[in-house]
This record gives C-alpha cells, sequence and structure tokens, in this order.
C-alpha cells in the first residue's frame, strides 16, 4: 500500500482538531452507527483536553484515500506543549498548516511553521474558517506569504499551495469559493496530500532501525514505543539494541507490532520501513531512543527539546487540613508521580530543592498546571509554591527568558493593556487594528513580566483580551519588577467562616471563599484594597444582646466570592504563599501560618 506521513499544525484554537474529525469521518474510519461519527473533537480524548478546548498532547491516527494509507499526526497549538510538536513533527514528511481567516497567523503559528521547515516538511496552507462574519481572507493569505518568506531556509519553500476550508462544516476548496454555503467536502484536502506531500524515503531491505518519538503505557502490554520505521522491517520476535544518548544500550526482543487505524491500533505481523508503528516488549526505552536491529546498532540523530522556562517548589502538603480529602499524600508518593510522568512529558524536568521539596521546571504556567490538575484529579494532595522564572549564566551575565507577547483586545481597554504591561518593563513594539474593529498588540516582555499578567488583563477588559506569547530569546536579566498586587487577608483563627465574619472581611477588600467554608489560622480569604497583609477573623459570629435593634432583622447580604482557578491561583501567588492543592479544594495560604511567626520572619 502508497503511503503518506502528514502532521497538522498551527496555533491554538484555529481548527486542526476540528479538521481531522472531518477527515476520518469521510474516510469512513468509522462505521455509520459508530459513536464517533457524532462527536467532535474526536482525538482530544484526554479530559482536560475536552474541558479546555485545546490539543494538549501530541496523537497519532491514520486514514486510507484511494489505496493510501496516510498517517496523521495532530499536534498541540499552545506554546506551553511546543515541546509535543518537536518530537512528533520527525515523523512526518508534509505539514497541513491551519491558518484561522479572520485571527491570521499568530504567535504558534510562527513556531510550529519554524519548526516544520527546519526539518524539511513539505508544507500545504489551509485558510480554515472562511465563513467567519470577520473573515480578511486575502489579508491572511498575504501576511502567510510574508510569514515563509520570514522563516523560509531555501527558495524551494517559498512555493507552497493554498487551499480555502470551513473545517466544523467538512468543506475544502482548492480556490476559493463565490458561495461558502455550496456543497462540498474535504477532497481537495485529501488530493493535496496526495499530491503535494512526498511518500517517505524508505530502505526496506537494510536492517531495521527506529527513532522513538512517543511513548504510552497500558496495564495488558505494558509500555508502546511509538515512531516511525527509518530502515527495514518491524517484526514480533525480532532482536533490537535499544540506544541511547551514549549509544551504550541493551539488548530487547519485539513483542508486538501495532499500527494506527482510525482511533484503534491494529496488530500485525509486520510494518515496513516509513510507517507509524508502536511497539510492545522493550522496558527501558525512552523518547529520542534508537531501536535498531541487534546486528546492525546504529544509533539515529536524537530529538531536541527546547529548555524549560518556568520552575515551581511541589511538595507534601503540608497544611493543617493536611490527608483530609486526598488519597496519596506522602512526598514517594508525589516523586514516584513525578518520575513516571517525566518518561512521555519530554519538555519536564525534576531537581530537589533546599528544603526537600521537589523544583519542577516546564515550558509555561499552563504547561505546569495542566500537570498539577492532572495530579489533583488523580487523587494527590500537594503544595505548589510561586512559579519562577529560570535564569542561565553566559560568561558570568546572568541571562533571563524574553518573549514575545501578542494581546488581542477593543481598542477601549487598549491603553489600560499597554499601561499595565509597561509596568512590567514591556516595550510596545506594534499595534494594528483588525477588520473586526479589535486592536491587536505586540509586546517584546519577560517571562518574569508575563507572570500574573493574565489576571490582571482580564480584569481591565472584562474578560475581553486573548494574549498569546512565544519564546524569543535569553538577554541580561532587566531591574526587579515591582510588587504588583495588593496584600491579602488571612484568616486569623481556625474554624467554620460565617457569613458575620466575611462581611466584616468584604469591607476590607474581596473574599475568596463562601460562607461554611473551612479555614485555617494563615489561609489566605481574599483581596486586600491596600498593599499590607491584613489578619480577620472570619470566623466570628455577631454577638446576642437582649436588646431589640430596629435593623437585627435585616439579613446581611454578601457580594458573590472570586473564586480562582488553578492557572489564577498560580497566578496569584507571592514569595511567601503557597497554593494547598488537593481533589476537592485549593486554598491559598502563607507559608508561616501565624501571625507571630511571620512578623518575626520580617525582622
Amino acid at each position: 500500500m502508497k503511503l503518506r506521513n502528514v502532521a497538522i499544525i498551527a496555533h491554538v484554537d484555529h481548527g486542526k482538531t476540528t479538521l481531522v474529525d472531518g477527515l476520518l469521518k469521510q474516510s469512513k474510519t468509522f462505521r455509520e452507527n459508530e459513536a464517533a461519527m457524532s462527536q467532535t473533537l474526536i482525538l482530544d480524548s484526554n479530559e482536560q483536553e475536552r474541558e479546555r478546548g485545546i490539543t494538549i498532547l501530541a496523537k497519532n491516527t491514520a486514514v486510507t484515500y484511494r489505496d493510501t494509507k496516510i498517517n496523521i499526526v495532530d499536534t498541540p497549538g499552545h506554546a506551553d506543549f511546543s515541546g509535543e510538536v518537536e518530537r512528533t513533527l520527525n515523523m512526518a514528511d508534509g505539514a497541513l498548516l491551519v491558518v484561522d481567516a479572520q485571527e491570521g497567523p499568530m504567535p504558534q503559528t510562527r513556531f510550529v511553521l519554524k519548526k516544520a521547515l527546519e526539518m524539511r516538511l513539505r508544507p500545504i496552507v489551509i485558510i480554515n474558517k472562511i465563513d467567519r462574519r470577520g473573515a480578511r481572507i486575502q489579508e491572511v493569505v498575504d501576511e502567510t506569504c510574508d510569514l515563509f518568506l520570514d522563516l523560509a531556509t531555501d527558495e524551494s519553500q517559498l512555493e507552497f499551495p493554498i487551499y480555502y476550508a470551513i473545517g466544523r462544516d467538512g468543506k475544502a476548496w482548492k480556490n476559493m469559493p463565490s458561495d461558502p454555503s455550496e456543497p462540498a467536502d474535504l477532497t481537495p484536502i485529501f488530493e493535496a496530500i496526495l499530491e503535494h506531500v512526498p511518500p517517505p524515503e524508505t530502505d526496506i531491505d537494510g536492517p531495521f532501525q527506529m527513532l522513538v518519538a512517543a511513548l504510552d503505557w497500558d496495564n495488558f502490554l505494558g509500555k508502546y514505543a511509538i515512531g516511525r520505521i527509518r530502515r527495514g522491517i518491524a517484526r514480533p520476535g525480532l532482536s533490537v539494541a535499544v540506544l541511547g544518548r551514549e549509544d551504550v544500550g541493551e539488548s530487547a526482543r519485539i513483542d508486538k507490532v501495532h499500527v494506527n487505524q482510525g482511533l484503534k491500533r491494529l496488530e500485525v505481523a509486520q510494518a515496513e520501513a516509513g510507517d507509524i508503528v508502536a511497539i510492545t516488549g522493550i522496558k527501558n526505552v525512552g523518547i529520542g531512543d534508537t531501536i535498531a536491529d541487534i546486528a546492525a546498532p546504529e544509533a539515529l540523530p536524537t530529538i531536541e527539546i527546547a529548555e524549560p522556562t518556568l520552575k515551581m517548589a511541589i511538595s507534601a502538603n503540608t497544611s493543617p487540613f493536611a490527608g483530609r480529602e486526598g488519597q496519596f499524600v506522602t512526598s514517594r508518593q508525589i516523586l514516584d508521580r513525578i518520575d513516571k510522568e517525566l518518561e512521555t512529558n519530554v519538555s519536564l524536568r525534576v531537581a530537589m530543592g533546599d528544603n526537600g521539596e521537589y523544583i519542577l521546571s516546564g515550558r509555561g504556567e499552563l504547561h505546569l498546571s495542566v500537570f498539577i490538575e492532572t495530579l489533583r484529579r488523580e487523587g494527590f494532595e500537594l503544595q505548589v509554591g510561586k512559579p519562577q522564572v529560570i535564569t542561565k549564566t553566559v560568561d558570568d551575565v546572568v541571562m533571563e527568558p524574553v518573549e514575545e507577547l501578542t494581546v488581542d483586545v477593543a481598542p477601549d481597554y487598549a491603553g489600560a493593556v499597554t499601561a499595565e504591561v509597561g509596568r512590567r518593563r514591556g516595550i510596545l513594539l506594534s499595534q494594528t487594528e483588525s477588520s473586526d474593529g479589535s486592536a491587536r498588540l505586540v509586546f517584546e516582555i519577560t517571562t518574569r513580566g508575563l507572570l500574573g499578567l493574565r489576571n490582571q488583563l482580564l480584569t481591565q477588559s472584562r474578560g475581553t483580551a486573548v494574549m498569546n506569547s512565544l519564546f524569543l530569546r535569553y538577554e541580561p536579566i532587566g531591574s526587579p519588577i515591582p510588587k504588583l498586587r495588593n496584600g491579602v487577608l488571612v484568616s486569623s483563627e481556625t474554624g467554620k467562616a460565617v457569613t458575620y465574619g466575611l462581611n466584616i472581611a468584604q469591607g476590607r477588600g474581596i473574599t475568596f471563599i463562601p460562607p461554611q467554608t473551612q479555614v485555617y489560622e494563615g489561609m489566605i480569604i481574599g483581596l486586600n484594597s491596600r498593599e499590607d497583609d491584613i489578619a480577620i477573623n472570619v470566623t466570628k459570629e455577631k454577638k446576642q444582646t437582649n436588646i431589640r435593634s430596629s435593623t437585627s432583622d435585616i439579613a446581611v447580604i454578601l457580594t458573590p466570592p472570586t473564586i480562582l482557578s488553578l492557572e489564577q491561583s498560580l497566578d496569584f501567588l507571592e514569595d511567601d504563599e503557597l497554593l494547598e492543592v488537593t481533589p476537592k479544594s485549593l486554598r491559598l495560604r502563607k507559608v508561616i501560618l501565624t501571625a507571630a511567626g511571620r512578623a518575626k520572619a520580617k525582622k
């Protein structure tokens, strides 16, 4: 059977996964009565992916079109998961670059296209969502051409086909249609893949060789090593060598060979060079290792993954409520789970901290918070410190990461956004107006300045600002950024928060908890309206007297509390604060719980 390997790449929310849905359905991968035929975001099987509406993990699928098997790799669009993009692109020979017809090329579009061109993948551009009311199709085509002009490594990459699509409706055209509502399907995309994506260069007769690009696991067959066969044939029983970075490997034997077909893995008697396979039976294998025939143990170039830019301290929960809500509460259990994650999450790093905590490093707040949320859902209890930027020293100069920040916001709030980013030492590079009337602001800002910015921009823009960032480079560390958040309201007692106590707290600022919430001394229950921290007894009941007041029967009406998400809670933290994470609760707290202890530490 003929073969094509293609990756789908794009900025977040430009429609990659929806387009894959259409390709799977049109190719009759499923029976008409299968549940998948009525689903959307079929490949986003992870619970958090469906809730957040983003792709977190790269996934492989395969369809058959005109006697050609097409392996499709769906990659994440968010910059924090770019490690997933980097390691999976080397399984492909071509790339479908999906660009939103209204938003145009965005920061992550630049990143994924740059990686694809560096790997010499043949690009096919798809202008998606051409039915959007604010679509500016010709402008977006021009902007995409400019992006290729900027990123191409040679002239041949400046010639690429452009197609037009409404991925949600399963429609695509080779030329811009006069009436997008007319009947159509995704046949032009299938034909484009056959025409423009080259078949893999193969050497079937040579000894087996494969680079491991991903790992998976199940309780029946254990670890799966996933990658594209570079040479030879994979078959059960073949003796192989596992070659790591030092080329000193161990011998193993292939147990089973699987290939993709739709959402399923099919066991096969053999798979040939060029195909993407999942192999079992090899226990000690990692991403970037080479699996090769033991008679010719030659290693392939390993996958280079960009370094993490952000770190945070994680440790077992030490609050007064520790152990009440979680199933896994010890440091050893947390470390075992982190070690398991490190096998498949190639952008993640872990190190021991000075105080016995684990320092977890990743590509951004979302990258780290997705893992924290995963631990929470699996029954872990832990506490997390404030995210810190990772610096590095070059020639005795401390360097910090700098990012390009793009903010799309209504023009009325553009001034507030510029002022807030300016406070964080950000530099405005450009300001343009989109066809839908929104303003697009592009800044250069340090990763340090980005911490906590999302919450501030959403507050100042009444929830309308859309923010995207992309790592640019390291440069010498700048001056300190002043504290940008007010002080907090801290519970002075342990007990149950009551309406009367919370009403007093709301006279000082914004509260984060509703009545009847269990609190402990040192737990943060709100944000002060001033710069200093205040201890408040929110468990305090109103004193009962035998004197009747004319207002005694008037009920206290509280302002609804501000409930922070996991990302918002991490953004909120200062150096002397922690976030307690359990399967049922998120609690902000001070590192030192007693007021006397905090006062002593300041001296």
